[in-house]
């Protein structure tokens, strides 16, 4: 777990790439192993590079932001991707953490808030920029007034799930280790991997970085979900 932590960044801006390297050059724990500027080369790039994490736009040509994130994390899901993007739009957002985003950064932040996003994500936390996660949260509590067809596809699964699934989800989301929730409620880690292993079926979730921004949307944790384990 010593040495420098790896990043690549993918941005089809020369001169965005080149502030984001020298802004995270200043800490001397961080490494840039490669800059992409499209998504296109980027599933092969983090199999040859081996970053811990990975910054990425939204808006590339070729390969768009999205389907680079799915791409990422389907074959390499042990590494961490940050979105870096100019889009405020909900559908962004949710496509993002859909995708298997772990953290959603407006170009807009400081160089402190990019240094906190960067280390929140390395560390397994979702990070969300302050105004991204009063989205997140307001489009479920009924402040966005989000489409009927969006409430439909998360109120419906969101109700099939029994009152324990619920609650893995929710310890689950806030970084509890199986073994952890397990303790916590009393149950063998057989139960609650079983427990969790149905939820995200039915929740169609495959990653616990989906299942975090699920819990996010539902409002049942925290913005900037790892929350201390129990």
């Amino acid at each position: 777990m010593n040495g420098k932590q790896r990043i690549l960044i993918i941005e089809d801006h020369t001169l965005l790439r080149a502030g984001l390297r020298a802004l995270l050059l200043q800490d001397a724990n961080l490494e840039i192993v490669g800059e992409l500027d499209n998504g296109r080369d980027a599933v092969s790039a983090v199999g040859r590079l081996n970053p811990h994490i990975v910054l990425t736009d939204l808006s590339m040509p070729g390969m768009n932001g999205i389907e680079t994130i799915a791409d990422i994390k389907r074959r390499h899901p042990a590494t961490r991707v940050l979105v870096i993007t100019c889009h405020k739009a909900e559908e962004y957002i949710h496509a993002s953490l859909r995708a298997g985003a772990d953290g959603y950064l407006l170009k807009e932040a400081t160089q402190n808030e990019l240094n906190l996003a960067v280390h929140c994500v390395l560390s397994g936390k979702v990070y969300l920029s302050p105004e991204i996660s009063s989205k997140v949260i307001g489009a479920h509590q009924g402040i966005g007034k989000p489409n009927r067809k969006d409430h439909a596809k998360t109120s419906g699964p969101w109700d099939m799930l029994t009152q324990r699934e619920r609650q893995i989800l929710k310890l689950a989301a806030e970084g509890n280790s199986n073994k952890l929730i397990a303790d916590f409620l009393c149950l063998s880690i057989k139960t609650i991997e079983k427990h969790r292993s149905n939820l995200m079926k039915k929740l169609d979730l495959h990653n616990a970085s989906a299942l975090t921004a699920y819990a996010i949307e539902k409002g049942i944790c925290g913005s900037e979900s790892g929350h201390e384990n129990a």
